[in-house]
């Protein structure tokens, strides 16, 4: 069937045709090729795969790197970071886009392993192993120490001798691994956990002798800074030589700046020590005879002082202020009652002038009414025939009321 106003013999192409053609040319015209570019739009699915966005200042140019390559980075990528890589070029033909399939990442300007470091660091101080108040303190007298290193290089013979050395007594147990080289960090992370499992060591020694940044790259590793951090052991850090600073060494609860410095680190000096209760012993002797001289001369001035020359001076001083005591005691109690019987005899006598009794003394006398008892003092209280009682001086009189007269009564009275 003829197609309007497409020339005869013209081949017609699916999309899908084109893009297969288009991939063709674009794969074997860029099967490797080197970009420099800014990372950007970066994104992780849970495929492993990672996608993102090569750009500059006037263009911008999509990329994958498959899962098998993004586990062999030595960094993480990120967005924003100035990147050169190798890679191919191809079509995704759903989309009918062209992108670079990345098969290798470098770091613009700085290394990838330097790069993968600094990140390394940068998410173990967030997480707290670098924290000072976290490392645990070294004991004073190991009784065993573990070293983990290499078991035919010269750290360990080193090591030995040291410890040997400076604390006999120490029990050494070498835990051998390999320091350097693939699957390096994995065993020393795996011999720390070992030792805390088994229990019984009182400090750990991690390291090994010097070497250039890719022999020491295994202490740089996050899973042996997890084993140190999670140790329950106290952990020595001696990887290299003084200028070497690895991960290892931040993360342990020492650093040591070689192997031989932290044997002499986790165990004190035999001879040192000895040096050191000698001079101890000498000090005490010292103090212990200034003390006894002190002693003696506070003893001879007690010796001296009176109370010990003649005892019974103080208690016969403290006898006589008891009879002083005694008699002013006996005189203020003597004076007291003289005071009390006067004023009980002024009181009396003072009683005895107003007593009624004395009145009647003077030839007064005192009548009252029966049975009311009331005291007569006018005629008009009594009628005739009321009994009177009369108190005199010596005795009473019982009378009956004849009659009564006036303001001036007399009463008449007649015994019954």
């Amino acid at each position: 069937m003829a197609i309007p106003n497409v020339p005869e013999g013209a081949k017609v192409r699916s999309v899908s045709e084109v893009t297969a053609e288009i991939r063709g040319l674009l794969e074997e015209g860029f099967a490797s090729v080197w970009i420099t570019g800014e990372v950007s739009n970066l994104a992780r699915p849970s495929s492993g795969h990672v996608y993102l966005v090569l750009k500059d200042g006037q263009a911008q140019l999509r990329a994958v790197i498959w899962r098998g390559v993004a586990l062999r980075l030595r960094f993480d990528p990120r967005d924003g970071l100035e990147v050169i890589v190798r890679g191919r070029m191809t079509v995704y033909p759903a989309r009918g886009d062209y992108q670079l399939v990345i098969e290798e990442l470098h770091p613009k300007g700085i290394g990838a392993r330097e790069l993968a470091l600094r990140q390394l660091c940068e998410r173990l101080f967030g997480l707290g192993y670098f924290d000072a108040r976290r490392k645990k303190p070294l004991p004073r007298f190991p009784r065993r120490v573990a070293l983990v290193t290499s078991p035919s290089g010269a750290a360990v013979r080193d090591m030995l001798e040291i410890l040997g050395r400076r604390w006999p007594a120490v029990e050494v147990w070498v835990c051998p691994v390999r320091v350097q080289g693939d699957g390096a960090a994995e065993e020393i992370a795996a011999a720390i956990r070992l030792v805390n499992r088994v229990g019984g060591v009182d400090v750990l020694i991690v390291g090994r002798g010097g070497g250039s940044t890719e022999d020491l790259w295994a202490f740089n590793e996050e899973i042996v800074a997890q084993a140190i951090f999670e140790s329950r052991i106290p952990v020595v850090s001696a990887v290299g030589h003084e200028i070497d600073v690895t991960v290892a060494d931040r993360v342990a609860d020492r650093r040591a700046l070689t192997p031989s410095e932290a044997a002499e680190l986790v165990v004190p000096s035999r001879d040192e020590l000895a040096d050191s209760l000698q001079e101890v012993g000498k000090r005490l002797r010292v103090l212990l005879l200034n003390h006894v001289r002190q002693a003696r001369r506070r003893w001879e001035e007690l010796a001296n002082r009176p109370v010990f020359r003649r005892p019974l001076d103080r208690v016969r001083e403290l006898e006589r202020r008891l009879d002083e005591q005694g008699e002013r005691l006996g005189r203020a109690v003597r004076q007291q009652l003289t005071a009390t019987r006067q004023a009980v005899e002024s009181a009396s006598a003072r009683l005895e002038t107003l007593s009624p009794l004395n009145v009647l003394g003077r030839g007064y006398s005192l009548t009252r009414t029966e049975p009311a008892g009331g005291v007569v003092r006018s005629a008009e209280q009594v009628r005739p025939g009321d009994r009177l009682v009369t108190h005199v001086q010596h005795g009473r009189i019982v009378s009956r009321v004849e009659s009564t007269e006036g303001e001036s009564p007399r009463v008449a009275t007649r015994g019954l």
